[in-house]
């Protein structure tokens, strides 16, 4: 009789476990600014609530999460809020490898540069080339070393890389413009400082973004969208970038999409296939982007409320 209960127990262990081991399984890469950790939430709380599968959040800059997606080895297999052409030097690497697949339903962006609406009508800037006078570059000082704060983005954005370019080739260095780099974090924190402050701050903007409900801001005038002045390279593809780039006008809107490490697709087809259907649009990615900056609510409890709200949109996702 023992014998028989052992073998019965040891057979259920054995049905549980393998159970277990069917549900399809996602890491999702979260590259810190607040769409993208929007988006990587919202396709959490999909696999996890409504599809019983296993997906895990994990925090790398660009760099580390498609070196990841690179190795197929189940470390990341997710970049939720690839944005293109910024990060073509990651994609047109990978893409064809045939080590990541991108989505075909991006959303689009739009990106530049902003101040508040206060400081433009007070210094009278309508165009990135007035940050480059003199009295608006004093009005930018807030430490006194001379020079007026800018900042172009955190460590490890391409973005950011684009724009220290930008700054050079728009002759704003010369003009006393410092370059800052940081954590959106801490940008979001200065550009409400500086408004209680009455100081004045520039800084890289974009659409899809919470920054439009935080404050009232405006984006810059740049030269319109010229290909012959818009040449760069990204370090990962050389590393005199610097010397070897120029850019002196305004960004193409940019298309944005999520992508996955096409070993996915053999690991887990089920999510693979709610990724092909997933779409989002820009004031999506913004509403969600505002709750988590904005009204400090967890990112997890804003994607879960989004889809409560948008129950037919995921039901669509999930071919249901």
């Amino acid at each position: 009789m023992k014998i028989i209960k052992s073998t019965l127990v040891a057979g259920l262990i054995s049905l549980l476990t393998a159970f277990s081991s069917y549900a399809e399984k996602v890491k999702i890469g979260d590259p810190g600014w607040t769409g993208a950790t929007a988006i990587a939430n919202l396709l959490a709380a999909v696999v996890n609530d409504k599809m019983g599968g296993e997906a895990e959040l994990v925090p790398g800059n660009n760099t580390a999460i498609y070196a990841a997606i690179e190795r197929g080895k189940g470390e990341i297999d997710v970049h939720p809020d690839i944005w293109l052409p910024n990060q073509e030097a990651y994609t047109n690497d990978l893409v064809p490898k045939g080590a990541l697949k991108l989505s075909s339903k991006p959303y689009e962006g739009n990106q530049g540069y902003c101040v508040t609406q206060d400081f433009a009508k007070k210094m009278n800037i309508t165009s990135i080339f007035d940050l480059g006078r003199p009295e608006v570059v004093k009005a930018m000082d807030s430490d006194g070393n001379g020079k007026g704060e800018f900042w172009i983005g955190a460590d490890g954005w391409a973005s950011a890389n684009v724009n220290e370019i930008k700054v050079r080739d728009y002759k704003l260095l010369d003009a006393g413009i410092e370059p800052i780099r940081a954590a959106e974090a801490v940008k979001n924190a200065r550009v409400l400082d500086s408004i209680k402050k009455g100081e004045g701050y520039a800084f890289y903007c974009y659409k899809p973004h919470a920054i439009w409900g935080m404050a009232d801001v405006v984006m810059l005038e740049e030269p319109k969208h010229d290909p012959a002045k818009y040449k760069m390279v990204q370090p990962k593809a050389d590393p005199d970038w610097k010397k070897k780039s120029y850019v002196a006008s305004k960004d193409a809107l940019k298309q944005i999409q999520i992508g996955w490490a096409t070993s996915l697709e053999k690991q887990s087809p089920a999510i693979v296939e709610f990724f092909n259907n997933f779409q989002l649009t820009a004031d999506d990615v913004s509403s969600m982007a505002y709750a988590i900056s904005v009204e400090k609510k967890d990112p997890a409890a804003v994607a879960k409320a989004w889809m409560d709200a948008n129950k037919s949109t995921v039901d669509g996702w999930l071919g249901l």
